[in-house]
């Protein structure tokens, strides 16, 4: 009895799908591009303002620094206690919803935290974090 002997076919990779997605990422490409171009395509002057501020970027919240012996840092450097008012006062008139993070020293008095709090609340700023850390997390 003769026995059947079949070529077994290599399995091979097939192409297909992958170059339809190359080519519609083409063809999407093409088309945006077209719409930038509409955009410039007339000459328009644009009115001008006096002062522009960003519509939908967030500003970074503010942190204050405060050592065991009640000095304050901002943004690295040694400010009184009526520059971080001013400044609280002027980043609230900006955003409304200022964010500030008060970062006390765990051995230091709880007055001089107190005290940003009450700095905090005379330029009204509502949105404020206290700073902490879980026990046994390395000191940041």
């Amino acid at each position: 009895m003769p026995l059947k002997t079949e070529q077994i076919e290599e399995p091979g990779l097939n192409l297909t799908p992958m170059l339809d997605i190359v080519l519609l990422l083409v063809i999407f490409f093409m088309v945006g591009t077209q719409f930038t171009r509409h955009e410039t395509q007339y000459e328009i002057q644009l009115p001008q303002v006096s002062e522009a501020k960003p519509l939908t970027i967030l500003p970074d919240e503010i942190v204050l620094n405060v050592t065991a012996d009640g000095r304050i840092f901002l943004g690295g450097s040694e400010v009184t206690e009526q520059e971080v008012e001013n400044q609280l006062i002027l980043a609230r008139e900006q955003y409304p919803n200022q964010a500030v993070v008060i970062r006390g020293d765990g051995d230091g008095r709880y007055q001089h935290v107190m005290t940003l709090l009450n700095l905090c609340k005379r330029a009204r700023i509502a949105n404020i974090q206290l700073a902490n850390q879980l026990e046994g997390e390395a000191g940041a």
